[in-house]
């Protein structure tokens, strides 16, 4: 059975699995959530095949069709083997075509009943971009902000435990969002597997409720937030986080012990704020480093380039945080307050 991108996300939930069976790398770049990756072509045979139909179409459609049935023949006997006779997949490749319809057949002919997404990945990709601006301007928003070690993040954490609707774009990008954001684990998702992370969640939210979300800039990491989401976020209300210098100081050398491991990379990364500190500013920092006096160091970062960098972009871009509520205390102290009553 074909159905639409449509009516594939109003009844996602009636599927017992959703079936990509795209080749692992095209998986990874994006995919629909929650896909399952069974590929009938792995990526070197995708290549393979790809060259060979240059040269000729119909031995390009011989070798693909027996790389093809030997694939879906080792789906059948390691991934599918427990599957039990009711069981419904949603199956899709790149536009609906030969891969999909494959294996498609195959499980008809054994007795269940897929369906098979029209125009494929692609006809989501198009679903998710023109819906993302529709899901982002249907919902209310409240930015929390905040100077550097502020605990923003923490904030969030603790504010999704006790069931308030959150946005953390920094944990879907897998960045912190600073010149020190990138996370030690992992690199970051591909920009389209960025937006369809964001629209999943958003097409979750109810609109009676706010969404709490971090201050963000237009980037993170190497991501770009969303137009219309970013410009939804810098017209909403603002709550700021407002503990001490010395409880934020505390924060960072926990939550940024790993650049402590590496002090050559922590330099390296300093060195670019070279230009907006000034030299002898620089060779301060990097005299902390060598001494290895990390209190001293993130104290200097916070007073004289954290601190002041972000205050001006906030005043530049958030229009709500002149009169932004106030949140005394550090999240690390404390439970939810009022401040997003």
């Amino acid at each position: 059975m074909h159905i639409t991108i449509h009516e594939a996300i109003r009844d996602f939930d009636r599927f017992d699995a959703v079936i990509d069976v795209r080749s692992p790398d095209e998986w990874a770049a994006d995919r629909l959530p929650g896909a399952t990756n069974l590929p009938v072509l792995s990526n070197q045979e995708r290549a393979e095949i790809g060259k060979l139909y240059a040269e000729s179409s119909f031995a390009a459609k011989k070798l693909g069709a027996a790389r093809v049935a030997r694939n879906i023949a080792i789906a059948l006997e390691t991934a599918l083997l427990d599957k039990p006779r009711q069981w419904r997949p949603l199956i899709y490749c790149w536009r609906g075509g030969n891969r999909s319809q494959a294996m498609a057949t195959v499980l008809e002919r054994i007795g269940w009943k897929p369906a098979l997404l029209t125009g494929g990945y692609t006809a989501f990709r198009r679903y998710v971009v023109e819906d993302l601006t529709l899901q982002a301007h249907r919902l209310r928003y409240q930015i929390i902000c905040g100077v550097t070690g502020s605990g923003k993040s923490l904030f969030l954490r603790q504010a999704q435990r006790d069931g308030r609707q959150v946005l953390d774009l920094e944990a879907l990008a897998h960045h912190r969002g600073s010149l020190l954001g990138s996370e030690p684990t992992g690199a970051q998702p591909t920009q389209k597997a960025f937006e369809t992370a964001i629209w999943d969640q958003l097409r979750q939210f109810n609109a009676n409720e706010p969404v709490l979300v971090e201050s963000e800039s237009k980037k993170i990491g190497v991501l770009q937030v969303p137009a219309a989401l970013i410009s939804q976020m810098r017209a909403s209300e603002c709550i700021e986080l407002c503990p001490n210098l010395e409880d934020r100081v505390a924060y960072l050398l926990e939550d940024y012990a790993h650049f402590f491991d590496q002090p050559d990379v922590l330099m390296a990364q300093l060195e670019r704020l070279g230009p907006l500190v000034g030299l002898d500013r620089l060779a301060q920092w990097k005299d902390s480093i060598r001494r290895r006096s990390w209190s001293e160091l993130v104290t200097s970062l916070l007073i004289h380039h954290y601190d002041p960098t972000y205050h001006r972009s906030m005043r530049k871009n958030y229009s709500g945080y002149a009169q932004a509520k106030k949140h005394a205390g550090h999240p690390m102290h404390q439970t939810l307050q009022s401040a997003v009553a």
